[in-house]
């Protein structure tokens, strides 16, 4: 049942771009007319559709392995069908003038399979398992970009683009957006943080009654920074009820997981 599918230069520069819980290092503010909020899905769904094959397809092995080429069928099958159900339920936050608008599109297919897998009779930990090696597939690939993105990946121009993500929060009419800060790195420690006070993400799981699913989909972050050699540590997010989610990048450390669960444990 495999149908991994290869990643495309927009996919890969929309995926470093914005990441699972806003990893971002490209531009948040696009001049560009956005759609309304009552029309973005619609206008995209067809290529919201493309990104949810995307993610999940590459992991079709992986769910087979866990409960059968059937019932994976089924999961599947189901997923996409709970994933058209919950576009018009994911909020609007700018559209494309806001880069982040990916990201939580990329959570409501997270969230599809979530519910679709608990209803099948899967634990927490095996769906969080599954959307972690989903995000592995992702980022695992050679490519002239992602070699490009790592010569200088906490340098001035990632700088910059956080910086401009920090403004844009704070100008955000939208409540369900994201709130950052930027963080001037020690020149010793870390090349430079952000600190998130508002999760886009997690405000859409909360009212989806899915609290428990955001800290599996956080995870996702390391995964992309090794892959762009962003050496990312977070000690705390607010998923797993900290202050905030305190990223700090040092180009060419180790990652440092907050936590680590079992499926992860060396």
């Amino acid at each position: 049942m495999r149908t991994s599918q290869s990643l495309t230069r927009r996919d890969f520069l929309k995926l470093s771009a914005a990441g699972f819980c806003g990893l971002c290092l490209a531009s948040c503010v696009r001049q560009t007319e956005s759609a309304s909020d009552t029309s973005y899905w619609q206008e995209n769904y067809t290529q919201l559709m493309d990104d949810f094959n995307a993610i999940l397809n590459p992991v079709c092995d992986e769910i087979v392995a866990l409960c059968g080429e059937q019932e994976a069928s089924a999961i599947m099958d189901e997923s996409r069908k709970a994933y058209e159900v919950l576009l018009p339920q994911v909020p609007f936050i700018g559209g494309d003038d806001n880069s982040l608008t990916e990201t939580l599109y990329m959570s409501a297919t997270a969230l599809a399979s979530y519910q679709v897998m608990l209803s099948h009779g899967q634990p927490l930990e095996e769906v969080g398992r599954i959307l972690y090696r989903a995000t592995e597939s992702l980022f695992n690939f050679n490519d002239p970009l992602a070699s490009a993105q790592s010569r200088n990946p906490t340098g001035k121009a990632a700088q910059d683009e956080f910086r401009r993500m920090a403004k844009w929060s704070e100008q955000s009419p939208y409540p369900d957006d994201w709130k950052l800060t930027f963080v001037e790195g020690d020149g010793e420690n870390f090349d430079f943080g952000v600190d998130y006070t508002e999760c886009g993400i997690v405000k859409f799981y909360q009212s989806q009654q899915a609290d428990k699913l955001a800290p599996y989909l956080c995870l996702g972050d390391f995964p992309l920074s090794q892959a762009l050699d962003t050496g990312l540590v977070r000690t705390t997010t607010l998923a797993r009820g900290g202050p905030c989610c305190d990223f700090r990048f040092k180009a060419g450390r180790p990652i440092q997981r907050e936590w680590t669960p079992n499926f992860l444990e060396e």
